[in-house]
């Protein structure tokens, strides 16, 4: 009791500040710049979000550098938005009055188009006989619209193959009415203004899908942003957000003092010491008991298998061997079975089962195991999204590492171990280990490496490795944390600081989000 009433002066607190330094940027901005259009309706509802939270500071730091900003803002303007689903109760209107009353305290003086929902005259009866299948085939005034909203959909539904089910088909149609909605107010509203740019979060959920197709349609420049790999940072792209391209100088090599920076990083790293977006996936890492080396001291070699969440929106970039990651498990599943003198270590991404979150998946790595009955095989041991064993004392102990695109790969390429990975990762843009061409040449590589002695490790993929995982961590993810409080599960508050303080000069974020928006600079500290 005590707690949440806390947590509700927290809140009230931070409401306040958010409205006082709402104000102070309205009295402090100025124009010199051509304006920039932002836009984000999938960060948060009624509280704000990391993400939310960055692309306000953004706007705030570019409206006190001289740059308008358009903001682009839902009132109720979706029947179904993607944080609002139930994916229990497909009938379910999203919280619309919580949501636009914070928008209302976010954007209070700033320069905002407020956008309702108003549905097509044709559209619903058109997609009301449609199948799944058919569905996801709508086009619309020249949008993809079904393709658009799949991944949304995936990402609330929390699996990767739909159901062909009432559930599943309201939904979709809610979502493709909603994005034909979005693709048209975003259409107007754009129409004759002379901006430099668009802003979206991630470019991935539907809205902001529409609204960065619409706008590249006319070709305008689009910007994406995410959480970057540090806490309490952003990363902010002219690519896809959800992939983190980024372009490291050929001349970019690390000193001493960055070696040791990344040295007592990965010190962290490595005892679980860290988070992803507010989330502190490992609590008290498990070491490997005498029970399971006992069982691995039985065969000749050991490979840690490391998955993902099938619904994570990296995965929309992943699938380039396979069809998607359990595509690849039934491949491992092959592997498996013909190798019985390999012991196979299945380990199942934490954020599979959230604590305190609805955010579980609901296509997962544990049902897949038990369906094919691979725990019961005696090369086989699985361990479950809610068991914290040591993953680093699994790569020690590995003859090489399988992954699909998970951020352990760079890690064990650090580690000096090989590592096979089988879908597009954030790293696999640079040789940092071993990710074959074709899927043909992948399975030979597999195949290869269980039959060797030894699979070696070339140098250049660790020094790459350390080059890459630094870039990532020091120089494309941009410090907020001089601005936001984290609260719970991601969110945060604002904290207390003079406006001033966003000023360029005084901010190295934004600093570097002006010089990317208006002198078309990488987005780096």
């Amino acid at each position: 009791m005590l707690k949440r009433i806390v947590n509700k002066l927290h809140t009230l607190n931070s409401r306040v500040r958010l409205a006082r330094s709402a104000r102070a940027v309205a009295a402090a901005q100025h124009s010199t710049h051509k304006p920039v259009v932002f836009f984000n309706a999938s960060t948060r509802l009624g509280h704000l979000s990391q993400n939310a939270a960055f692309s306000l500071l953004a706007s705030w730091g570019l409206r006190l550098e001289g740059v308008p900003i358009l903001h682009f803002v839902c009132s109720a303007g979706m029947s179904r938005c993607v944080l609002g689903t139930d994916p229990d109760d497909a009938g379910q209107a999203p919280p619309c009055a919580a949501c636009v009353a914070q928008s209302r305290r976010m954007y209070a003086g700033a320069d905002v188009h407020w956008f309702g929902y108003e549905a097509d005259s044709q559209l619903p009866a058109r997609l009301q006989p449609l199948t799944l299948e058919g569905l996801l085939a709508v086009e619309h005034g020249g949008l993809p619209l079904g393709q658009l909203v799949l991944p949304s959909l995936r990402w609330a539904l929390r699996r990767h193959d739909l159901v062909d089910d009432e559930t599943t088909r309201t939904l979709l149609r809610e979502y493709i009415l909603s994005a034909h909605n979005v693709a048209r107010e975003f259409s107007a509203f754009i129409e004759g203004k002379d901006v430099q740019a668009v802003v979206v979060f991630n470019g991935i959920m539907f809205p902001e899908a529409v609204a960065r197709h619409v706008a590249m349609r006319r070709g305008l420049r689009v910007i994406t942003h995410e959480v970057g790999l540090q806490p309490l940072t952003a990363f902010f792209t002219d690519g896809e957000a959800t992939a983190y391209p980024m372009d490291i100088p050929a001349e970019f090599q690390l000193n001493d003092a960055e070696n040791q920076k990344l040295d007592a990083y990965l010190s962290r790293r490595f005892k679980g010491d860290f988070s992803m977006a507010g989330i502190r996936f490992w609590r008290d890492i498990q070491a490997l008991d005498d029970s399971f080396l006992a069982k691995a001291a039985q065969f000749d070699k050991l490979v840690p298998v490391f998955t993902n969440v099938i619904f994570d929106t990296s995965q929309v970039h992943a699938n380039v061997l396979f069809a998607d990651m359990f595509a690849w498990l039934d491949y491992v599943e092959e592997l498996i079975r013909a190798n019985p003198r390999t012991l196979f270590v299945l380990r199942a991404h934490p954020d599979e089962m959230r604590p305190g979150s609805t955010k579980q998946s609901r296509q997962s790595v544990a049902e897949w195991v038990a369906a094919r009955g691979l725990a019961a095989l005696p090369n086989v041991v699985f361990i479950p999204p809610t068991e914290f064993v040591d993953s680093y004392a699994l790569i020690e102990k590995a003859h090489f590492v399988m992954l699909y695109n998970s951020s352990i790969g760079l890690e064990a390429s650090i580690m000096g171990k090989a590592a096979l990975c089988a879908g597009a990762a954030r790293y696999t843009q640079y040789p940092t280990l071993y990710f074959p061409a074709s899927l043909a040449e992948y399975k030979q590589q597999a195949q290869g490496f269980l039959a060797a002695a030894e699979v070696p490790q070339p140098a250049a993929f660790m020094h790459e490795a350390r080059r890459v995982l630094y870039f990532q961590l020091f120089k494309t993810s941009l410090p907020f944390e001089r601005f936001v409080d984290p609260t719970s599960m991601g969110y945060v508050n604002l904290a207390e600081f003079d406006v001033d303080a966003l000023r360029a000069a005084n901010a190295p974020a934004v600093r570097a989000i002006y010089e990317g928006v208006v002198e078309h600079k990488p987005f780096l500290v």
